[in-house]
């Protein structure tokens, strides 16, 4: 029986992600920050404009974060975590806070997760559009 390995997250990888979603966001006129994460939720790029609101640099990791721990954009959780929801108790369970608001996207090759990406400093729907649109250039 083989396997076939699968290429993981390059800082190359991340730094299109970051440019892609920072590119989406200045056509929309938002100001955004970006982070990737690895598929073992290291920091592999990271962007912050000194225009966004300070609080958008935790915002985009914890997303990108939440994003890779469960495996699903963020904004497919909200209902997840809402009373009596799949997860409503996952965030005091894990030794990191999760964000359950749209704008982390998990990031994969070849049917494997490999890494997250998490926009964060617009609207939650913008945030999410950002982020999967530069997943969608990583194809």
């Amino acid at each position: 029986m083989s396997t076939t390995a699968v290429v993981p997250l390059s800082t190359e990888d991340a730094e299109l992600l970051v440019a892609t979603a920072r590119r989406a966001a200045e056509d929309a006129g938002v100001t955004v920050s970006v982070t990737v994460l690895d598929a073992g939720g290291h920091l592999l790029a990271f962007r912050r404009d000194d225009r966004a609101v300070l609080i958008s640099g935790e915002t985009s990791t914890r997303k990108a974060y939440t994003a890779l721990q469960l495996n699903a954009p963020t904004a497919d959780l909200v209902d997840a975590v809402q009373p009596g929801g799949l997860f409503h108790t996952l965030p005091t369970a894990l030794d990191r806070p999760l964000l359950f608001i749209a704008g982390g996207v998990p990031v994969h090759r070849d049917g494997r997760l490999i890494g997250a990406i998490g926009v964060g400093g617009g609207a939650p729907e913008q945030d999410h559009g950002f982020a999967a649109a530069a997943v969608q250039a990583l194809a």
